[in-house]
């Protein structure tokens, strides 16, 4: 089940959002500072944080660069008493997807958790296949990994094999070993995938 978080000093706040969480047929996690947010463990899951701007210790705006560096899959909505333009530009420029000032209309919050729920699906399928790439590309070997290289830089096998000192034959089977582990249907798929792990400029 998607979770929100949200980290917000006045327990009030917290409460209310809580049971509009609930409503909305999502997990609630509230916290009353940005410590204990980050204390806790984090979770492989759709989610997104509602976020004070102004509490004790690190505020709103401090916790969303340590969100930003760490958990890059989770959107951040402020949501403040405060309708200070030049902060809510500030968070805005870093990341967060909105900037909600209180009272709270249920409405606009559902909308803004709904939309932010769905971006962190989109970065976890993304991180997902990232990481399945990554582990596909772990076995293969070091002499493949030197073929994949050349072939997705564009050279023919012929000239593969002049470059790395092997035979024609050679290159031609450790090039069909490659498409296979890294599952790629075509050449244009592997560099697509060589792109994407860092093997070549984009």
């Amino acid at each position: 089940m998607p979770i929100v978080f949200v980290v917000d000093d006045d327990v009030s706040v917290r409460e209310s959002l809580e049971l509009l969480i609930a409503v909305g047929g999502w997990q609630a996690r509230t916290f009353e500072c940005a410590q204990k947010f980050l204390d806790a463990p984090r979770v492989q899951a759709p989610s997104c944080l509602l976020l004070d701007v102004v509490m004790p210790g690190l505020n709103g705006l401090e916790l969303q660069q340590r969100v930003a560096n760490e958990r890059a899959d989770m959107p951040i909505i402020f949501i403040t008493g405060h309708g200070d333009v030049s902060i809510s530009v500030q968070a805005m420029k870093a990341g967060a997807v909105e900037f909600l000032t209180k009272p709270l209309r249920a409405e606009v919050v559902t909308d803004a958790i709904a939309s932010a729920l769905d971006r962190s699906r989109v970065a976890l399928d993304r991180e997902e296949q990232m990481h399945a790439l990554r582990d596909r590309y772990a076995s293969v070997s070091k002499r493949e990994r030197e073929v994949m290289a050349l072939v997705v830089a564009g050279l023919p096998n012929r000239q593969v094999a002049s470059q790395l000192g092997i035979s024609e034959i050679t290159v031609k089977a450790h090039r069909g070993k490659v498409m296979q582990k890294m599952n790629a249907a075509s050449l244009p798929e592997l560099v697509i995938m060589s792109a994407r792990l860092g093997i070549i400029d984009r």
